[in-house]
């Protein structure tokens, strides 16, 4: 083999090794063996699941979302005559470059809602506890939803999909698959004030509810180790 030959090959067993080195191998799972529809309380501080057929949810038979969400739940809230939430946890085993979380702002005019706002939002969940989040309005001819969420990917609470790129990319170079959960609250009462103020209050109330290990799954180690210092386990 000659000296540019030798090069070429050495550097292309260079890249090779790089890129085993690069892929991820270790699968990381926050949720264990819980599962979402026992662990997530259907009565709390007030609120009780109130059945309902109007909640929207990422998923439908013609769309991979089956493939990107292990567990979901969906339900209304409902408090007093005056307060109601929707509310949507849906969580995924596995987050690769073929299976990621769907986005709020990408899933609702799948199902024919317009997103007229997006803002980046802070949803404080105790004294001490507020984690980065979105505030959205969806509308259609019908109804004007005001919806809350955040995301969890492995450890980081991405609030774009660059950002959540960019910590999937971090994971990998660190040889982590990650698991993911999207956390969703909305309200169709009058105004943004009014319905942001009752998806915030319902977020901290059902984190006051659930147990440690179901606070771990949503928001990761950190948010959730203060969360306990704050509210100890009360679920």
């Amino acid at each position: 083999m000659d000296r540019r030959g030798f090069i070429i090959g050495a550097g292309c067993l260079a890249a090779a090794a790089s890129s085993y080195a690069m892929k991820p191998r270790e699968r990381i799972s926050l949720m264990g063996k819980l599962k979402l529809e026992d662990a997530i309380p259907k009565a709390f501080n007030g609120w009780k699941q109130y059945d309902s057929n109007q909640i929207v949810v990422p998923e439908s038979e013609n769309s991979l979302a089956r493939q990107l969400y292990s567990q979901s739940v969906g339900r209304l809230y409902v408090r007093g005559d005056d307060e109601f939430a929707m509310m949507l946890i849906a969580y995924g085993d596995t987050q690769s470059d073929t299976l990621q979380l769907h986005r709020p702002e990408v899933c609702y005019p799948a199902f024919g809602m317009e997103i007229t706002e997006n803002d980046l939002a802070a949803v404080r969940l105790s004294r001490s506890v507020s984690i980065p989040a979105r505030d959205l309005v969806a509308m259609n001819a019908e109804r004007t939803e005001y919806v809350t969420y955040w995301t969890r990917l492995g450890q980081a609470l991405p609030t774009t999909g660059g950002e959540q790129r960019a910590a999937k990319l971090k994971d990998a170079l660190a040889g982590i698959i990650p698991d993911g959960v999207l956390v969703r609250f909305s309200t169709v009462m009058e105004g943004p004030k009014l319905s942001f103020g009752v998806n915030r209050k319902f977020a901290a109330d059902l984190m006051a509810a659930v147990s440690p290990a179901v606070r771990r799954v949503l928001v990761g180690d950190g948010p959730a180790a203060a969360l306990d210092r704050d509210l100890g386990s009360r679920a």
